[in-house]
């Protein structure tokens, strides 16, 4: 009944702008306009089925498992750590990086503590991984 009832919206959600666009004479402020409702359609019909898709009755869970809605949240905090620190890292080393080549070649002396930053730098993505590690841990 939902699939049938989406299937629906998202047909008229398809065809409504164009119908809307052809309906008259084409010219771009109707083209503004068909825009604007295949927006309010496209953003309905992700509202209803984001609804219809989550409508389930409540059942009581046992006292230790874990929900589906809680599994997937730590996979998705555990893959955004481990993706933005890594982010993180190759702006921080790109910057340390480049100083410490710059650094190295007007003196070789300070090659140990130009690497001290780098090392520094790639720890933000060492971190990311301890920490996606301790959050799938708990579940």
């Amino acid at each position: 009944m939902y699939i049938i009832f989406v299937l629906i919206l998202l047909a008229v959600a398809m065809c409504g702008p164009v119908i809307f666009y052809y309906r008259g004479k084409p010219s771009r402020r109707r083209g503004k306009r068909a825009l604007v409702v295949n927006l309010v359609s496209f953003i309905t019909i992700f509202l209803l089925s984001t609804v219809f898709l989550f409508a389930r009755p409540v059942m009581a869970a046992p006292a230790n498992a874990v929900s589906d809605l809680a599994l997937a949240a730590a996979f998705i905090g555990a893959g955004l750590v481990t993706g933005l620190c890594s982010i993180g890292t190759g702006i921080a080393v790109s910057s340390a990086a480049a100083a410490a080549i710059g650094a190295i070649s007007e003196n070789e002396n300070n090659f140990g503590k130009a690497m001290i930053f780098v090392a520094m730098a790639e720890g933000i993505a060492i971190y990311g991984l301890l920490i996606s590690f301790m959050i799938l841990g708990r579940v």
